[in-house]
């Protein structure tokens, strides 16, 4: 089963901000962990919104309407993610569990999703 772990952005990463050395230790050791144990598929970060292009599609039949970033609301936002390929929805959550708050600071939040 593929789940997506999808971590929220927040205003230290939606500002370019790298995470501290040992955030970045305890994240690496994280996805070691993943590929250790067979599970992980990709782990990405993502540039902040300000590089981002979002398209909308605001009337049936007609052209989407693109708007350049920056996005004003974080917590809708995507700072990163891993996919992992698990047995079941509790193993998903086991592993969500483990990643150390990746923004730090008492920000973190990650969205967990099964792929289709």
């Amino acid at each position: 089963m593929l789940f997506m772990m999808i971590v929220k952005a927040s205003k230290n990463s939606e500002a370019g901000m790298l995470p501290s050395q040992e955030l970045m230790y305890a994240m690496t050791k994280y996805n070691e962990e993943l590929v250790q144990a067979g599970v992980r598929v990709m782990a990405k970060g993502l540039h902040p919104s300000s590089n981002g292009i979002r398209i909308s599609y605001k009337r049936p039949g007609e052209k989407p309407v693109v708007t350049e970033g920056p996005f004003t609301e974080s917590k809708e936002l995507a700072a990163g993610f891993i996919l992992i390929d698990v047995n079941s929805r509790e193993e998903a959550i086991e592993w969500a569990m483990r990643m150390p708050d990746p923004q730090g600071h008492g920000e973190g939040q990650i969205e967990l999703r099964q792929v289709f």
